[in-house]
Formats: C-alpha cells, structure tokens, sequence
C-alpha cells in the first residue's frame, strides 16, 4: 500500500482552533471565506450594508436595491502566505437589476490548494506525481422587492470538493452537493435628523441549507455543509453632499450540530470498557455523522452540552465602520470576535477604496488579536468591480 505524506492543508482553510473542546468544523469551510475586499475591510461583514457587486456571498436580497443596473466584479485572496504561495481563493460575479423591483446574479468561487507532491518512498530517483486539490461553487440568485423599503431573495448553489487524493484501494472521486440561501433586506428613506441624515439597514441571511458531502457516499463518514444564519444592522450617517458614515454590526450562527461530550459506552457488547473515553468518543461521532442534515439544522440551536450559556458561545459577532467621501473614496475598519473555546478567530480590519468612473478597486488588511494564527494574517486582498448601465435612484 502507497505510503502518502500530504499536507492536509484543508483541514486550515478556516481557523477553527482545533485544539478546543467542541468546536463544529463543517464540511468545505472555503464557503464561509470572505471573498471580497470591501466586506473584508469591515472584519468578514455584508450582510446589512448597503447593496454593491458582491452582495451574493452575504446577502443577495441587497441587488434589489443596487443603484446601477449591472456590474461584474472579480477578487483574489492569497491563502496561508507565511506557508506557501500557491493557496487562494478566487471569486468572479455579475448581476442585473432587471428593472426597479428586482434582480439576478450569478457568480462562481473557486479555492485552489496549490500542487501537492505524494511522497511514496525515500528513493531520490523516484518521480512523485503532483496533484492539485481544489474546491468551487457555483451560484444564482432572484432578489424582489416586495415594498419601497423590503426585499427578499432565493439563491441556489451547487458546491465540489475535490480534496480527496487516490491511493491502491481508493479512487479520487470528487464530492458534490447542492445548497440554497434564504435572505432578506431592509432599507429605510433618508430620514433628516437636526444636525444630518441618515438611513437604516438591516438584513438576515440563512445560508447553505442543502445535504450532507460525502466522498466515499457513506452516510456515517459526511460532513456536514457549513449552513449558518447571518443577522445585521446598521445606520448611515449622511453628514452633507461628501460624506457619509456607515456603521455596522453583525451576529452568526453555524447551523451546525454541536459535537457531543464522550461517555464510556461498551460498543461490542463483551463488557470491558477499560478504555470509556475511546469507546465513548467513537460512539458520539458514529451517532453523530448518521445525523441527517434538517435534523442537524434544527437541533444546533439547542444540542449544545453545556447549554444556552454554550449556544451564545458559538454566535460570533462583528462591527464595522466605512467613511465615503464622495461615494468615491472609503476607509474602512472592524473588528471580530468568536469565543475562546470556539475556536477563538478574533481579529482587527483595515480597508480602503477608490472608485473612478465605473470601476472601483478595494483593498483590505487583517491583524490578528488571538494566540490562534489566522491563515488571512499579514494578507492583502484585492477586489475589482466594474458598474455600468443606468442608475437607479436610492430614497
């Protein structure tokens, strides 16, 4: 049998702190990786600020309320830089306001791990093959208006993972699933106030509702999909014709079961149990992964062994400030925080944007604030979009 020495790089994809007590690690976590600038410079949130090209990943019920008919936009986000230099993730959308009530979009996310040497043998003279485990999405959207200040959207997602690397008794066959999101938006009139304006937003989002992903389609050896509800708020304060202020907070909750405390359990029934833990540790992850994906849905708001005290440690929660000169020029920054014993990925933001003509470029920073390495540390990512066609006023 091949001996295969890999660098099981997906197991970084998101810093989930795998040293803690029960922190849920779902399936392909690349879904759940800011992948553009702007959001990103607000500490990975989107799901309530106002509506640009990449609402799709954070909140598509936004494009209903788009101020430019069309626009495309493209990312790049290096991944684990201090490592390696072949990790990223990429993301390219495109949306179209139809007319002033509702639009549709698509876009495709792609996660490249970089080529990978399996290593057989000690042999110098021996020729390793190379692969390249990669994963992608691809999506569409509907987002309709349903009054003046509230829209909804649907949007449907199919998702491969191709991590799996063959061996002499097992093939390479890739996992697929499918997935869709269930959103909505809310977007007051500017409202005067004494000394300004301003304008309220807020926005839920529940993501990645579908089955399971499997590579081996073997039910008790699945992942579960990283499904998760997003809820956000905010104000626009609208200082004068120049400038404007956005500040934003936004909660998340994975929809995911909680992984569950061992007991000692006798599993083939001949009465030792002189090691509980292991028997105990087994027989949660067997009932576990049988677990069907509703279920998991369901009871992730209350399976959690510790309690409620335990389920408001799995909602993280960020906040995010942009300064707009212009609508032309923004400055951003956030802050984000996950419990300690959840996984611990608390980091601070920077971000900044230009916008000349139709085309606008965003850059964004992050600083990490846990003892837990965060693989977006020390990391540039870039956004460009491209808006065109003609505008739609904002009341």
């Amino acid at each position: 049998m091949k001996k295969i020495i890999i660098l099981f790089v997906c197991l970084l994809t998101v810093s989930y702190g795998w040293a803690q007590d029960r922190v849920v690690n779902p399936g392909v976590p690349f879904l759940l990786v800011a992948a553009d600038a702007r959001s990103a410079g607000m500490a990975d949130m989107g799901v309530a600020t106002s509506a640009d090209a990449f609402s799709q990943q954070w909140n598509p019920a936004k494009y209903a309320f788009s101020t430019d008919a069309q626009g495309f936009s493209v990312s790049y986000t290096p991944y684990l830089t201090d490592l390696v230099n072949d990790i990223s993730l990429a993301q390219l959308t495109y949306y179209n306001k139809i007319n002033e009530k509702s639009a549709f979009a698509g876009s495709v996310r792609y996660f490249g791990l970089g080529e990978i040497e399996l290593r057989q043998t000690g042999d110098p003279n021996e020729t390793f093959p190379i692969v390249s485990p990669n994963e992608f999405a691809i999506d569409g959207s509907y987002s309709l208006k349903l009054s003046e200040k509230f829209s909804m959207a649907v949007a449907g997602r199919f998702i491969n993972s191709n991590l799996k690397v063959a061996s002499d008794n097992t093939d390479a066959t890739s996992a697929s699933s499918f997935a869709v999101d269930v959103a909505g938006f809310f977007q007051s009139e500017e409202l005067a106030f004494n000394e300004f304006n301003g304008r309220w937003r807020a926005g839920f989002n529940i993501q990645n509702l579908g089955p399971k992903i499997s590579y081996d389609n073997d039910d008790t050896n699945s992942n579960f999909l990283p499904a998760n509800l997003k809820l956000g708020a905010g104000f626009d304060f609208i200082l004068d014709d120049y400038n404007k202020i956005a500040l934003n907070v936004e909660l998340n909750k994975l929809l995911v079961p909680t992984p569950q405390i061992a007991v000692p359990v006798d599993l083939n029934g001949d009465g030792d149990t002189n090691d509980p833990l292991e028997d105990g540790i087994a027989q949660n992850n067997l009932n576990y992964n049988k677990r069907g994906w509703t279920s998991g849905v369901i009871r992730s708001f209350g399976d959690a062994p510790g309690g409620f005290s335990e389920e408001l440690q799995e909602v993280t929660y960020a906040v995010g400030a942009e300064y707009l000169y212009q609508d032309s020029f923004a400055v951003r920054l956030g802050y984000f925080h996950e419990s300690p014993v959840k996984g611990a990925r608390q980091f601070f933001t920077l971000g900044a944007g230009f916008k000349y003509n139709v085309v606008k470029v965003d850059v964004s920073y992050l600083f990490s604030a846990s003892r837990i390495r965060n693989p977006l540390e020390n990391t540039l990512r870039f956004s460009l979009t491209f808006n065109f066609g003609d505008k739609y006023d904002e009341f």
